[in-house]
C-alpha cells in the first residue's frame, strides 16, 4: 500500500520547515488569513522557507481571498499550490494554473445541515485533493475538532484516492484514523502544537511516525 501522503499546516517558524524538510513531510501549508493565529505575511514568508525544500510542496492556504491577494503569494515563489478553505467557487480555484485542494466543512449534526459529501468531490473535480475538517462557523480549520469519520470511511475508493482527513489528528490517534478511513493524506496542525499557533517539533516528529507506521 502506497504511503500515506502528509501536510503540516500553519508552520510560521523557520525551525518548523526546517524539521518538516528534515522529516521528508510531503507538504507544509502557511496561512495566509489574517483572522488566524498561525497567519504569516508574504513578506514574512521569505525569511521563513529554506531555499530549498526538497520534494515537499508549501501550500498557501486562504478563506475567500481576492485574487491580488492570491497573486502576490504565488509571486513569491514559494508557493507550490494552493488550499482554499472559504465559500470559492471551482472556477475560481481553478483559475490560478497551480494544483489546489479544497477544503470540505463537514458538520457534526448541530452546526449545520448535512452535506453530501461525495457530491463535494464531484463539484470541485479540478481541485487535486479535498481536504475534509470539521465545520465550524467561527474558524476555518485548526479548531482541533473531529467529525465522524465514519462519514469520510464511507466515501467511494475513486473520492478517497483524493481525500485528506483532517480535524482532530494528533500523534495517538493518526494511525488509528488512516486504518478506518484509508485516505489518501492526513493533514494536522493544532495536533502538534505544544501552544496555539506554535509547532512543538517532538510532536511533528511523533505525529510523522504515527502516520508511517499506519
Amino acid at each position: 500500500m502506497a504511503q500515506t501522503w502528509i501536510k503540516l499546516c500553519g508552520l510560521k517558524r523557520a525551525e518548523e520547515f526546517n524539521a518538516a524538510k528534515t522529516l521528508g513531510i510531503d507538504a507544509v501549508g502557511v496561512v495566509f488569513y489574517p483572522p488566524s493565529s498561525r497567519a504569516i505575511t508574504v513578506e514574512e514568508l521569505e525569511g521563513l522557507v529554506p531555499s530549498d525544500m526538497g520534494e515537499t510542496q508549501v501550500v498557501g492556504l486562504f478563506v475567500n481571498p481576492s485574487r491580488a491577494q492570491v497573486d502576490a503569494a504565488l509571486a513569491s515563489r514559494h508557493i507550490t499550490m494552493l488550499q482554499f478553505h472559504g465559500q470559492e467557487s471551482e472556477a475560481f480555484c481553478a483559475s490560478f494554473g497551480v494544483p489546489y485542494l479544497k477544503a470540505i466543512g463537514i458538520p457534526d449534526g448541530t452546526d449545520a445541515a448535512p452535506i453530501d459529501i461525495e457530491a463535494q468531490f464531484d463539484h470541485y473535480a479540478s481541485a487535486r485533493l479535498i481536504l475534509l475538517d470539521a465545520f465550524d462557523a467561527r474558524e476555518h480549520g485548526g479548531t482541533g475538532r473531529r467529525f465522524d469519520w465514519t462519514q469520510a470511511a464511507a466515501l467511494s475508493d475513486s473520492a478517497k484516492r483524493r481525500l485528506v482527513l483532517a480535524g482532530g489528528l494528533t500523534p495517538d490517534n493518526v494511525s488509528d484514523a488512516i486504518h478506518r478511513v484509508q485516505p489518501f493524506g492526513v493533514d494536522v496542525s493544532s495536533g502538534i502544537e505544544g501552544e496555539k499557533g506554535v509547532k512543538d517539533i517532538e510532536l511533528m516528529h511523533r505525529f510523522t511516525q504515527g502516520v508511517r507506521s499506519a
